[in-house]
């Protein structure tokens, strides 16, 4: 029971009131992408203009990062936390369930290559969406799917993606509905400095990543 206890509260997401405390400062990471070499952290002086940015939750963010840094018109990519209420929180207390966030990566992507909708194609299929607080072995709040988005387009084109990929799930036998939670973006925040690229580092690191073998077409 008290094992079981400890999972049924890692998947219950804390309100504001309850959450951990966190503090003022941010916890240090990187400065520059391991694999590229590109600031972290905006502005992108040395980028092209008219980058943008997305950020996407699909459980942890080790491989989800490694998938969007080799995607073609990517121009950095980071391992942090969203979508809760612990500012500045550790990696430590994020995985208790305390915060309310999320393990996302931010991807920053220069639009004239590469478009939103194709980063959310990735997103669709290289997950698990209807899993809600979890993903595979990865069970808790800090694992749930996201998509937060950073303008009124992107919102419109994250919920228009999110519909057809449910048709496409219904047709191919999945009976499950997508639990991704889309919302407008609020803050992101870093990741300690070793989860940064960790999969580039650690080439034998773990992935937990599945998607549920459906594609994402129209």
């Amino acid at each position: 029971m008290l094992f079981q206890d400890m999972f049924s509260k890692k998947t219950v997401m804390p309100t504001r009131e309850t959450a951990l405390e966190g503090r003022e400062d941010a916890i240090p990471t990187a400065l520059t992408h391991f694999v590229n070499g590109h600031a972290l952290k905006g502005p992108w002086p040395d980028g092209p203009e008219g980058l943008e940015i997305a950020y996407l939750g699909m459980g942890c963010f080790w491989g989800v990062e490694r998938l969007y840094w080799k995607i073609e018109g990517v121009y950095v990519t980071a391992s942090g936390y969203a979508g809760g209420f612990t500012p500045n929180p550790t990696y430590q207390e994020t995985v208790t369930g305390k915060t309310g966030h999320t393990e996302v990566v931010m991807v920053v992507y220069d639009p004239s290559k590469v478009s939103y909708e194709t980063l959310l194609k990735t997103f669709w299929e290289e997950h698990d969406p209807t899993q809600g607080m979890r993903q595979g072995n990865d069970v808790g709040t800090t694992y749930r799917s996201a998509i937060y988005t950073t303008s009124d387009e992107q919102l419109k084109i994250a919920l228009k993606s999110r519909d057809a990929y449910q048709n496409n799930l219904q047709k191919a036998g999945v009976t499950h509905e997508i639990t991704t939670e889309i919302k407008a973006h609020d803050v992101f925040y870093y990741a300690e400095d070793y989860h940064q690229q960790y999969l580039a580092k650690n080439p034998g690191g773990y992935c937990g990543l599945k998607g549920t073998g459906v594609a994402c077409v129209g």
